[in-house]
């Protein structure tokens, strides 16, 4: 029957006589919301008199079973058992025990843990997190508890004012662990109440572990911009647990690649052009095309980085055909997984033959075809600290300036959340003329620049090695590029722009998934956290005030 329809509560003994000696009245209004209602209108004078009159009949529940799935996307149930708590933790009083739910356990065999849930604690926040397992533990507490808005949850809990009741958090161990099919959670809020509970724990791979929680970054609903509100989250401690985790999984994708070598072999090339694959294995015959006969260019490798190594066969057979055709020799390094533009670079640089370096995305193409010799005479012409490391100007097809030179500004955003405001601070990467009509002289003059592209860089081979090659922090890619010439800098080496004209296909020479914006996200928090103050140091703006972007009389080497 419904639980509004006022019959009278049952009070004979055999009816008094259904009444589990583990129910409890708090958890069975909270199971039954309907029940709940009737009793706040005075229906019923409490949630045990309800299951003794109808509820038992009916088949309520009055304690949730172990067992039944919750999906994270799923409706607002409390679908998990209470077990003692652990100790240290007080466990909570019926009359105080709020309504939550752990939503989503998974952990990797190497060491990853990632949980998700809600809990209604407006009026006593949740303090820690600690998950136990086989042989393992792990604390989530303060800023690793990212706080996101539960609309579902709201809904339930009929509230007026804007709280985060969902939580969701990420581990990295640092070791390998055992994975069993449940784990004790434990709920501890500033208060001191606490709520064990024995949770379904789902095993996952790495490299799925790694999505979801990048995904997640991106597709929580915060309260604010998920690019500010995610990067505030990754304060905490999250942002170095998925720079530890991507660094793990980036680790196993380099270790032990299978190297072919193609076309001749004789002499030490003039320049080694790095071009590193992922999803788009048609670029490496089309851009070896557009690249042979080139004046210059018999001097030069390609050394091929595949991040995908679905694609080996069909890289294999291309590289083979193009050094047939062009009589160009390529080096094709296959990695067994997505090691991002980082360590799939700097895993090639090993099996570069020359000491002229040149970093090139695969949607990089010859704007001027004899590109190759007018590189090769500005580093045989110039004086060395204009040559140790710099880029072109780069076009879109339609001819337009994409990039003439990089530098940095400072954004400062403010973030509305449910304790009050949040500020936060964002380095961005700004291209020098971008969109400009292709002969502005002022975007195309040489000279010193706080950075330059990693869709073309070229750099002496010492001075790759002395910087130890791209920051592998960053995930997949993004701001390997500005680190890596903001390092260089503080080493006293000047990145500089020379006239040699590129065209680039921007982002059409890689795929993306559904986790790229999220590692975007992780990416710009920590180029922010690692040079926000030294850009303020003369390095901010489009005309930096630093000893090293003054531009130098014109000298020719002798």
């Amino acid at each position: 029957m419904n639980a509004h329809e006022q019959d009278p509560p049952a009070v004979s003994s055999p009816a008094s006589s259904l009444r589990p000696p583990d129910f409890d009245d708090a958890l069975y209004l909270m199971l039954n919301q309907d029940v709940a209602g009737a009793v706040a209108a005075g229906a019923y004078a409490s949630g045990e008199a309800h299951y003794l009159a109808h509820g038992a009949r009916e088949g309520r529940r009055y304690l949730p079973p172990l067992d039944e799935p919750v999906l994270p996307q799923g409706p607002v149930v409390l679908s998990l058992a209470l077990v003692p708590a652990a100790p240290g933790f007080t466990p909570a009083p019926a009359a105080r025990l709020m309504a939550h739910a752990v939503e989503a356990l998974r952990v990797s065999a190497g060491g990853g843990v990632f949980v998700s849930g809600w809990i209604d604690d407006a009026a006593d926040p949740l303090l820690e997190l600690r998950i136990e397992g086989e042989g393992w533990s792990t604390s989530l507490a303060g800023g690793m508890l990212a706080r996101v808005r539960r609309r579902d949850v709201e809904a339930v809990v009929s509230t007026s004012e804007p709280h985060g009741f969902g939580f969701w958090s990420f581990a990295e161990l640092g070791h390998p662990i055992l994975r069993s099919r449940r784990c004790r959670v434990h709920l501890r809020t500033a208060r001191g109440v606490g709520v064990a509970l024995d949770v379904e724990c789902r095993g996952i791979g790495d490299i799925e572990l790694r999505s979801l929680v990048l995904a997640g970054l991106v597709e929580n609903d915060w309260f604010d911009s998920a690019w500010t509100a995610a990067g505030i989250g990754l304060d905490g401690g999250t942002g170095d647990q998925i720079v530890a985790l991507n660094r793990r999984i980036t680790a196993g994708a380099v270790a032990d690649p299978v190297v072919q070598h193609f076309g001749p072999a004789g002499g030490t090339p003039t320049a080694s052009i790095i071009v590193c694959l992922y999803g788009r294995p048609e670029y490496l015959p089309l851009q070896c095309a557009l690249f042979a006969g080139g004046a210059g260019m018999e001097g030069c490798e390609f050394v091929y980085v595949s991040n995908s190594p679905d694609l080996a066969d069909r890289l294999l057979r291309d590289a083979r055909i193009a050094s047939l055709v062009h009589g160009t020799r390529i080096t094709l390094v296959l990695l067994s997984g997505n090691a991002g533009f980082a360590a799939a670079n700097n895993v090639a640089m090993r099996y570069a033959r020359s000491e002229r370096i040149i970093i090139c995305n695969p949607d990089v193409i010859p704007l001027q075809p004899d590109w190759a010799q007018r590189h090769a005479e500005l580093v045989a012409t110039l004086p060395a600290e204009r040559t140790a490391l710099f880029g072109l100007p780069l076009f879109y097809e339609t001819g337009a300036l994409m990039h003439g030179g990089m530098y940095f500004e400072i954004d400062a955003s403010v973030l509305t959340q449910p304790g009050g405001l949040a500020a936060r601070e964002t380095v961005r990467v700004q291209h020098y003329g971008k969109g400009a009509p292709p002969d502005t002289a002022d975007y195309l003059r040489a000279r010193p620049v706080p950075a330059v592209t990693g869709a073309f860089i070229s750099c002496r081979r010492d001075v790759y090695e002395r910087l130890g090659g791209f920051n592998e922090d960053y995930v997949f890619g993004h701001y390997e590029d500005a680190d890596f010439c903001l390092r260089a800098i503080g080493l006293g080496i000047t990145p500089w722009l020379h006239d040699v004209r590129m065209y680039h296909l921007e982002g059409q020479g890689s795929a993306r998934h559904a986790a790229q914006q999220g590692a975007m996200i992780v990416n710009r928090w920590l180029f922010a956290r690692t040079w926000a103050a030294r850009v303020r140091d003369g390095l901010l703006g489009p005309e930096p005030s630093h000893k090293m972007m003054r531009t130098p009389a014109p000298r020719r080497r002798r």
